[in-house]
């Protein structure tokens, strides 16, 4: 790079140097895989379904460690600071993501490791320097997930009220301007917005991955679409069918460009695989007669959806309980090959994973899916 202002670095210049630095998310895989939620209790499932997953330090990095023996692209945690309620108490039991990054760093050689931050709760200046560290820990390895804040009583924690929604963005540009300039301008930085007052600012060392850590950020409505364009490298999109997703992907791409910029599109969802169709749906069934419901009724009702039909609730409330109200992949194994090229030439270029079981399904996946995605083209 021969410039130091983020805002003057072409962005065919920004894929380039990630490209030749070997940044995971920037190899040659058509479809990258990541482990979603594993720094929280029950993972991404809202269900009292049997598994050998626990919240211990040791049973994290056998995840992450067993992932990264995979060839998988990422590590992605969910930030949370308090439980969703129900009977499970859904995600109450956590670890903070800046820190779980560091000590996963250590414990892998090449997966990416990411922070996933609610930027109201943290301030930039810490925050970017805190994503240099866990950088240069892993050399390079690791990403920063943002979220706006949308869990309103998990906000309150913190003193204040729930912004507006597109205030919500609003500050997060002003939050991501300020430490994008942290992390490349030698100079002492000055800045004042709406929200934040700067003066003087500097942090070094700088971060190893150039110009700065792979962002990623889930914003699907106009101001979140715009801000992911504008600032972020990936897009995490939800989407209830293929065609939905090639829809949304189209159009995130469309708003991209129109700032000079293209953006990689992911997705999320738990993967439910036996060898057999029977098999598949006897665990299907066993993880929704097992689900919270309760948690599942509750954030439903608080996403507004109780105005919709009984059919529409029903199945937003199961998506939940399989897995935050992603895309589940069910099947078997060729049936999830299937579906992963259904939604790679739908334009999503990653799927961030959980499973009811982490470590045992995760072999699973290793020795069963993995190599029939290699056949399919979809992996190296």
């Amino acid at each position: 790079m021969t410039t130091t202002t983020y805002a003057d670095i072409p962005y065919e210049e920004l894929l380039e140097a990630r490209r030749a630095s070997g940044v995971p998310m920037y190899n040659d895989n058509k479809m990258k895989l990541g482990i979603f939620g594993s720094n929280c209790s029950h993972g991404l499932m809202a269900t009292h379904a049997e598994s050998s997953y626990e919240l211990t330090w040791e049973h994290t990095q056998k995840i992450a460690q067993l992932a990264d023996k995979l060839g998988f692209e990422a590590m992605l945690p969910v930030a949370r600071y308090r439980g969703m309620g129900g009977e499970t108490n859904f995600n109450g039991t956590n670890f903070e993501t800046h820190t779980w990054a560091a000590g996963l760093a250590q414990a892998t050689e090449n997966i990416m490791v990411f922070s996933t931050i609610h930027v109201p709760t943290k301030h930039p200046i810490v925050a970017a320097k805190e994503s240099v560290t866990v950088d240069h820990i892993s050399n390079g390895r690791h990403g920063l997930n943002m979220t706006m804040g949308w869990y309103k009583a998990e906000m309150e924690m913190f003193g204040g009220t729930q912004r507006e929604h597109d205030a919500r963005y609003r500050y997060g540009s002003e939050w991501i301007t300020i430490a994008k300039r942290m992390w490349t301008e030698g100079e002492g930085v000055d800045f004042k917005g709406e929200f934040f007052e700067i003066k003087d600012a500097f942090s070094d060392p700088k971060p190893i991955q150039k110009p700065y850590p792979v962002l990623v950020n889930a914003g699907n409505s106009p101001a979140g679409l715009e801000f992911c364009a504008r600032e972020c490298d990936f897009n995490f999109i939800a989407f209830a069918t293929p065609e939905e997703a090639k829809d949304t992907a189209a159009r995130v791409r469309s708003i991209a460009h129109g700032f000079g910029r293209d953006l990689g599109i992911l997705s999320y969802g738990n993967i439910i695989c036996r060898d057999t169709e029977k098999e598949t749906k006897a665990l299907l069934n066993h993880i929704l007669d097992k689900g919270d419901w309760e948690v599942a009724k509750m954030v439903s009702k608080g996403l507004g959806t109780e105005s919709g039909s009984f059919d529409k609730v029903k199945a937003l409330q199961e998506r939940f309980i399989l897995g935050y109200g992603g895309y589940p992949l069910i099947g078997t194994p060729e049936q999830i090959v299937d579906q992963m090229i259904e939604l790679n030439k739908a334009g999503v270029n990653g799927m961030m994973v959980g499973f009811l079981d982490y470590v045992e399904e995760l072999q699973y996946f290793g020795e069963r899916v993995l190599p029939l995605m290699k056949e399919a083209g979809l992996r190296q």
